[in-house]
């Protein structure tokens, strides 16, 4: 019996307001993690996104912010969001509408619009790129000579047809990388996919001379007008960016001026006439040559002789990681691995993750703090599969640099080893232990990296043990919390006149599972407008524009969020209205605004609401927190003015819970 799909739509939303539908550019995604473009990263709540399920850690660099859950996980939360129609997705959508978002980019540093740039055009062929160095792995593999011999066969034995065959699922994505990259950069800048990847099978069109023919001497250019050469873009990585950016701004350019009744036919002639004759005449041989260069430099960084160039690569990569310009790497691995159909510098930059698991563990094991010990854990987890965020930023740099200092070191003396053996992967997008499936083509430079990255761990565990541990992580927890004494006089008082009733009935997951901390909901009574009142003293930190949800602080700490009915986000303010502000000190039994429940029932949503104590956490003994049902006194009464609630006693919140 197949397993039920996790359903994410309620992750979504949350994450979703968390972020702040108004606040994001664009959103995309990897193997592992969303990547927000958000016009102010200091909106955005992190606890509250670390707090939902599934979510491994967050961080902000190049410019994205970048919620980390996991391989699999990532593309079911990123369907549920692209489902909501609330931001503007711009991966698994082929239609991203455009938005405010240029202006937004502009205020941007260059750098950071750079690796934005690279990440949103690259991340999307990652994962097909990882597929084809898998099957080259296994081909190479299967034809080995000495695997064949321990089945009695020699690789002459193998059909011919068979090993064609097999080539489409080998060498497809390679011949036509150059198109994949335009359609991917005409998606970035919001030109249409289909034109891009037209113009991309142009590039490497078979009635051109192959790229790789012409290299290696068995096909000729041809001579345009007796002077220009003409070849196909096979390997060109460079070029198809290029075609892809000039292509796309073509086609927006012509979009704006063509008259309307020959936009349709005239706008895609004039893009892909236009750019085409532009990268033969002369723009994509010269973008080539300049490629060219460059990833001989690379190349030349990569053989410095007796380790040096690998132990500069692998020193350095933590580094660009912790300042988020790690991505621009992809490009150049993307470049190495359509020229020479092996990638070097993946093997050691992935020395880095080993180096980060070592340290992670050596504090684990060493750590009396309990928090140290489950940010540790937990980190590791996550680095074994290749997400290194959580490790880095939540092990290594959150007590001090020392741990940091030892991964660098241990990360550039595994990468130098590496490189004095010339060990090279034939495809990227794997880390830590997916890796070794990347060296599976070649049983030597397997041997040879599964025990580097074995020995890096082992020296990365050792010095840390011996020179970083942090003080901090040596230490017990002290008691967190109010103490007891100071929160028993407490209470929670309803908002809403009703029924109260368990939080686990509650048809949210966000709320009935407690992600969002302990607290009771309430079955409103009445029809038409329901008042909503503080619940305790406090100040307002929460007063959302849709009027669907209040949060307020109390003198002592106690955090306390009231959620006006389930999805009633979605009704945009209708039928709410508020009477306070973001800011504003409050006193319990004030009037915070009012709910029209026949509009929420109208629109078939539940008009369920919920009562949270957000910093649940922070009580050592919830049972000293009563929460308290409320009822609302006739008009008539003395104290209308005064507080306009009638107080009663109701039940504690951890048996309601």
């Amino acid at each position: 019996m197949a397993r039920k799909k996790k359903d994410y739509t309620d992750v979504a939303k949350q994450l979703i307001d968390i972020v702040g539908k108004d606040n994001v550019v664009s959103l995309t995604h990897c193997e592992t993690r969303l990547r927000f473009v958000v016009k102010n990263r200091k909106k955005i709540d992190d606890k509250a996104i670390q707090n939902l399920p599934d979510v491994k850690g967050v961080f902000y660099g190049s410019g994205q912010y970048q919620v980390i859950f996991g391989t699999g996980i990532v593309n079911d939360v990123y369907a549920a969001i692209d489902k909501l129609h609330e931001v503007n997705t711009i991966y698994g959508k082929d239609d991203a509408q455009g938005d405010d978002s240029d202006k937004d980019k502009a205020n941007q540093s260059w750098g950071k619009r750079f690796m934005a740039m690279l990440s949103g055009i690259f991340i999307p062929i990652v994962p097909v790129i990882a597929a084809t160095g898998l099957f080259l792995g296994l081909k190479s593999t299967f034809t080995n000579p000495q695997v064949l011999k321990l089945f009695g066969m020699v690789p002459s034995q193998i059909p011919a047809n068979l090993l064609t065959v097999v080539s489409v699922l080998t060498d497809t994505v390679f011949s036509f990388l150059p198109a994949l990259i335009v359609w991917s950069t005409f998606r970035y800048f919001k030109g249409t996919p289909i034109i891009g990847i037209v113009l991309g099978l142009m590039l490497v069109s078979p009635l051109l001379p192959n790229a790789y023919s012409v290299a290696n001497g068995t096909a000729k250019a041809i001579k345009l007008f007796g002077v220009i050469p003409v070849i196909g873009a096979q390997g060109s990585v460079l070029t198809a960016l290029v075609a892809g950016y000039i292509g796309a701004k073509s086609e927006l350019f012509f979009r704006k001026h063509m008259p309307d009744v020959i936009e349709q036919i005239m706008t895609p002639f004039l893009t892909l006439l236009v750019t085409f004759a532009i990268m033969v005449l002369g723009v994509g041989p010269i973008v080539h040559w300049v490629e060219n260069l460059l990833l001989a430099a690379v190349e030349g960084v990569i053989h410095i002789p007796y380790g040096i160039g690998g132990f500069l690569i692998g020193a350095a990569y933590p580094l660009m990681v912790v300042i988020g310009i790690h991505q621009m790497m992809i490009a150049i691995e993307t470049s190495l691995l359509a020229a020479t159909h092996l990638n070097p510098l993946i093997t050691l930059e992935a020395m880095y993750g080993f180096a980060n698991l070592g340290v992670a563990l050596a504090i684990f094991l060493r750590a009396k703090s309990k928090s140290a010990k489950e940010t540790s854990m937990s980190a590791m987890a996550s680095q074994l599969f290749g997400v290194s965020e959580p490790t880095i930023f939540g092990v290594l740099i959150r007590y001090n640099l020392k741990p940091l200092m030892v991964t660098v070191l241990t990360s550039g003396i595994g990468a130098a080893v590496l490189s004095i053996f010339r060990v090279a992967a034939n495809s990227y997008g794997l880390a830590v232990l997916p890796s070794y499936l990347m060296y599976i083509y070649n049983f030597r430079d397997l041997i040879i990296y599964t025990i580097v990255s074995i020995l890096t761990v082992i020296l990365a565990f050792v010095l840390t043990n011996a020179f970083a541990i942090p003080k901090e992580v040596l230490q017990p927890d002290k008691p967190k919390g109010v103490p007891v004494k100071e929160v028993k006089d407490d209470a929670v008082y309803s908002p809403v006149a009703g029924e109260a009733v368990s939080l686990k009935t509650v048809k949210d997951q966000v709320f009935s599972s407690g992600m969002m901390g302990k607290g009771i909901a309430i079955q409103p009574s009445g029809s038409g407008k329901i008042s909503v009142y503080a619940p305790n003293d406090g100040k307002m930190s929460v007063v959302a524009k849709t009027g669907h949800a209040y949060s307020l602080k109390t003198p002592n700490g106690m955090e306390i969020l009231i959620h006006l009915g389930i999805d009633t986000v979605s009704l945009k303010g209708e039928g709410f209205n508020t009477k306070v502000k973001i800011g504003q000190e409050v006193k319990a039994g004030q009037l915070l605004g009012t709910f029209d429940i026949d509009v929420i029932k109208k629109h078939q949503l539940d008009p369920t609401v919920m009562v949270i104590i957000t910093n649940s956490k922070d009580y050592k003994n919830m049972s000293q927190l009563k929460l308290v049902k409320q009822r609302l006194v006739k008009k008539s009464s003395l104290f209308k003015r005064k507080l306009r609630i009638q107080l009663l006693l109701q039940q504690q919140i951890d048996f309601l819970y």
